[in-house]
Parts: C-alpha cells; structure tokens; sequence
C-alpha cells in the first residue's frame, strides 16, 4: 500500500503537469482544458449550470469559465430551441478537433502503454479508473464545502511528505 500511494501521487503530480503543458500548447487554463474536455464527453450542449456540476465550481466561476473559453473560440453559446430562456454551450467541432489533433500527436502513445494487457487486465484498469474518479469527486466536494477529506489511515502530513509521522 505505501508503494501504491507513492506511485499513485507521482502518477496525479504527472498528469497535472502535463494537463498544463497540454492546455499552455493551446493558450488555454488547465481547468479551462478539462472543462472542454468535459463538454466533449456530454450527449449535447448543457447550461452553464451543468458545468459547475460538472467542475465543482460555483455557477460564477463557470459562467466566467465559459466567457474565456468563448473569447478563445471553443465554445459557443445558443439558446435552447425548446426553451429560448435557456442559454446552453456547445463545443465547436472545429476547434475541439483541433485540441483532438494535439493530443494525438503528444498523448498518442498512451494507448500503446495498454496494448500487451488482456482483457482482464484492461477491466481492472477501467474500474480502477472509476473508482478513483468518483472518489476524487467526492473528496473534492468535501473540501469544497469546508470539510475535511475522509482519510484513508493516513495524515495530512504524511500525505504531503510522504513519510509517516
């Protein structure tokens, strides 16, 4: 477990640092990247109160969000055909494509680390995946909301350092 904690804190250290290199090539925030990384994973254009579900953050800061990403060109927003009240932001194709054509050419060797993995093998790494997901989910909306993380056995210090108290 202690080799599990250390591999998986270099592994979250890691692909943080390469979200922002990611979204630095695009002229973009990280959050901004992974909040158009989110809308491409949507069925269809949502509200700006579906991406503060969506990020965790407030409806202000997504609003403001969306604003930068608009500015930048990859998103729009259209008014709902069935609601006209309702404003909702939609990707545009063009310049999700071309988020798309980058992350190829500098993640797209990432499905070739998985390639000599059986299908039992990749299932564990799916459901591993969503596990670590939904709990990263919930311990972030607990520290939104001014609560402590729920610990795993381990302190605040150990988690920092890496070593025990």
């Amino acid at each position: 477990m202690a080799e599990l904690a250390v591999v998986a804190r270099r592994y979250m250290a890691s692909y943080a640092l390469f979200n922002q290199a990611l979204a630095d090539r695009l002229g973009l925030h990280p959050t901004d990247l992974q909040c158009l990384n989110l809308l491409t994973l949507e069925p269809g254009p949502v509200t700006t109160g579906r991406i503060a579900e969506l990020t965790g953050l407030t409806t202000g800061s997504a609003t403001r969000l969306v604003d930068r990403l608009e500015r930048a060109g990859y998103v729009v927003r259209e008014r709902d055909a069935g609601d006209r009240r309702v404003v909702l932001v939609a990707p545009v194709p063009e310049r999700t494509a071309e988020v798309a054509r980058v992350w190829e050419r500098v993640g797209g060797g990432w499905f070739a680390l998985f390639a000599d993995l059986d299908d039992r093998e990749l299932a564990l790494f799916v459901e591993h995946m969503r596990r670590t997901t939904e709990y990263g989910a919930e311990q972030a909306a607990r520290l939104r909301a001014g609560e402590p993380a729920s610990g795993g056995g381990t302190g605040d210090r150990q988690a920092v350092s890496g070593q025990a108290e």
